[in-house]
């Protein structure tokens, strides 16, 4: 019996279980120019944040342009279950009220299969402590991209009198706090998770609550803000010392997440790699930091329009040296450092461009360990170590060939995803659970601007 492809042309229906499998997969055929306008989705990063946040209040939140993908809905089913009434009002627009929240559900099953499977479960313990005094968690899963600590988490909350245990019997980080007080603390890394936890904890605690080296992304600053929205009080927003001043109560707001910038180089990826005039719309430039300069090193045409961003058609592309002559290094950092979830794009792009780059992946190990596959395509990469990879630039000479794969993370599924675009022939890409969890309905907007995407489950 012939297997049928899924298509979506209404976008994926609120609810994951039964619209994701690790039996999915993308079946593409590369080769072909794109035209046309792409709009990206709601920040999956500052959306798992500020659902979180709707913990701290009993009253209504609403939060709009929320990115329907896995790990969003997971994570609002996993509220949902601990008692939070939670309405869809439209498309990515959803209203919280955290009035009657069943502490006893933690203690159940449902709850560590939820938690578990969720990297960004571990950002509900924040708020728990601040209006329950007590809170568990499992270890959560997300990604394997090597060791993300959740040491600052911890040690923040110690810092504002909680004490913690881990239950090994039953993989479960417990934390309790007879009465959360400000205090300083200087983070012992620059943690956005860890950042976000730590706020949402001391928002409201007793007294001034000082954060040095606290993360400063756009996803924090949109946290702070809608903190600030409900009643709370912190200031020195944008930067990497936050001062909070704790409040006995929030109240209810409206948010608005801003567009994902992951999402949007994403997109500049896939121009330059397929050789497609493509417009991104309402990008909020301001917020997007150094990614159109860093896509402008490698040769790529990344013009501004208002708040749109146009990518012209390309033939090729240079990559620029330093001023000294010396080979370009991209790496990541901290912001307002270039962000670690783009360096697998940059370094897709760079496989065909004219010259060379040091792709160098300083913040998590393992997330280069996809280049084989493109090795397997025809690219000209050395794997240098588990953090850098040096690539030779084919200059768009040599076609890379269709394959198959299985996408192992987020970013490495859409890296993957953006070279089976660019080659010659039929690839296929298993696992697109993965490219699911951070990217909303991306086969049927690329099906929509010329590309030839089908899903399998």
């Amino acid at each position: 019996m012939e297997e049928e492809a899924i298509e979506y042309p209404d976008g994926f229906r609120y609810g994951f279980d039964k619209q994701f499998s690790k039996m999915s997969r993308f079946v593409i055929t590369g080769g072909k120019r794109l035209k046309g306008e792409l709009c990206p989705q709601g920040a999956k990063n500052e959306a798992l944040q500020v659902i979180c946040a709707t913990l701290l209040t009993q009253e209504e939140v609403i939060i709009t342009n929320v990115p329907e993908i896995l790990d969003v809905l997971k994570l609002i089913e996993l509220v949902e279950g601990m008692g939070v009434k939670v309405e869809r009002l439209a498309r990515g627009e959803f209203a919280f009220c955290a009035s009657d929240i069943d502490f006893r559900y933690f203690e159940t099953e449902d709850f560590y299969n939820k938690a578990v499977s969720l990297r960004g479960s571990i950002m509900i313990l924040g708020p728990l402590l601040a209006i329950h005094g007590s809170g568990v968690i499992p270890k959560p899963g997300g990604d394997k991209i090597g060791r993300r600590r959740l040491d600052t988490h911890f040690l923040g909350f110690e810092r504002l009198g909680a004490t913690f245990e881990y239950d090994a019997l039953n993989g479960c980080f417990k934390a309790f706090a007879t009465k959360l007080k400000g205090n300083y603390m200087l983070l012992d890394e620059a943690s956005v998770t860890g950042t976000a936890n730590i706020i949402m904890a001391a928002v409201l605690a007793e007294g001034v609550t000082t954060i040095y080296n606290a993360a400063c992304e756009p996803y924090i600053q949109q946290l702070c803000l809608m903190l600030n929205s409900m009643g709370a009080k912190i200031s020195g927003i944008a930067s990497n010392l936050l001062t909070i001043e704790g409040v006995k109560k929030l109240h209810g707001c409206r948010h608005r997440c801003l567009p994902d910038m992951i999402e949007v180089g994403s997109y500049i990826g896939l121009a330059a790699m397929t050789r497609s005039e493509i417009t991104i719309k309402n990008v909020n430039i301001r917020q997007l930091g150094l990614i159109p300069d860093a896509f402008r090193k490698l040769g790529v045409r990344v013009e501004e329009r208002d708040d749109d961003l146009y990518i012209p058609r390309q033939e090729h592309y240079m990559i620029e040296d330093f001023i000294d002559g010396s080979i370009l290094t991209v790496s990541d950092a901290p912001w307002p450092g270039l962000t670690p979830d783009l360096l697998s794009v940059f370094l897709v792009v760079a496989t065909q461009a004219k010259g060379s780059v040091l792709i160098h992946q300083k913040m998590f190990e393992s997330r280069l360990f996809f280049v084989d596959k493109l090795i397997d395509m025809g690219a000209k990469i050395i794997l240098c170590d588990p953090h850098r990879a040096t690539v030779i630039g084919q200059n768009h000479e040599s076609q890379l060939r269709a394959t198959k794969m299985t996408s192992p993370d987020i970013r490495a599924g859409i890296a993957l995803l953006i070279a089976a675009l660019s080659a010659k022939g039929v690839s296929s890409i298993h696992n697109i659970d993965q490219i699911d969890r951070g990217y909303e309905n991306i086969d049927v907007k690329l099906n929509a601007i010329g590309a030839d995407i089908k899903r399998y489950m």
